[in-house]
Parts: C-alpha cells; sequence; structure tokens
C-alpha cells in the first residue's frame, strides 16, 4: 500500500458538514468531518458499522443518543465522546448557540 503524507486541512466556514480526511489514498483507514447545528438541529441516526467514531466538541453542547437503551451523554466544548463499533446514534445541539464537532472514524 502507498505510503501517506502528511496534510494540512484548515475548517473553513459553518456548513453543516465538511468532510476533512475521506480515507485512502489520504489517510489509511480514518474519515473525519466538521460539523456544524444550529439550536435544535440534530444529526440523524446513524451507525458507523464496524469503526470506532470520536467526538470532539469545539463549540456548544452536544447530546449524543447511543443505543436503545444507553443514558444520554452531554458533553460541552473541550469534551470527547467515544462511540464503539456498531452503535447506533445521533447528536443534538441542546444549547441556545452553534454547536461545532470534529468527528473521526478509524475500522477496528
Amino acid at each position: 500500500m502507498a505510503k501517506s503524507k502528511p496534510i494540512l486541512v484548515t475548517l473553513k466556514g459553518q456548513e453543516k458538514f465538511t468532510r476533512i480526511l475521506s480515507g485512502f489514498p489520504e489517510t489509511m483507514g480514518i474519515k473525519s468531518g466538521h460539523v456544524v447545528l444550529k439550536p435544535g438541529e440534530n444529526v440523524g441516526e446513524h451507525v458507523t458499522e464496524a469503526k470506532e467514531e470520536v467526538i470532539v466538541v469545539l463549540k456548544g453542547k452536544a447530546m449524543i443518543l447511543c443505543g436503545n437503551d444507553d443514558e444520554p451523554i452531554v458533553a460541552s466544548a473541550r469534551t470527547v465522546v467515544y462511540v464503539p463499533p456498531e452503535t447506533t446514534h445521533d447528536v443534538k445541539n441542546i444549547g441556545g448557540d452553534i454547536l461545532e464537532y470534529i468527528y473521526v472514524t478509524a475500522a477496528v
């Protein structure tokens, strides 16, 4: 497999979703994105299949709903949430301001 090269990405604007890295050939399997949600918005329930996910909250207040029976996780700026593989989850802005976060997924 070809060797990946270092990459610098500058986050621009306030689009709802911006892909940062998208896997091979940029990375060996990491994918990531920058998400901006208005108050009350959510990304929608989804599952990252066999991938782990890390959510890094940059601004605002998020509620992460994981699985059917798990307690919601409330996260604010400068916090990180780990979502295990095969876990259905949704991220919702529960604050009064913009929620901004970066997610990173990686194959197990």
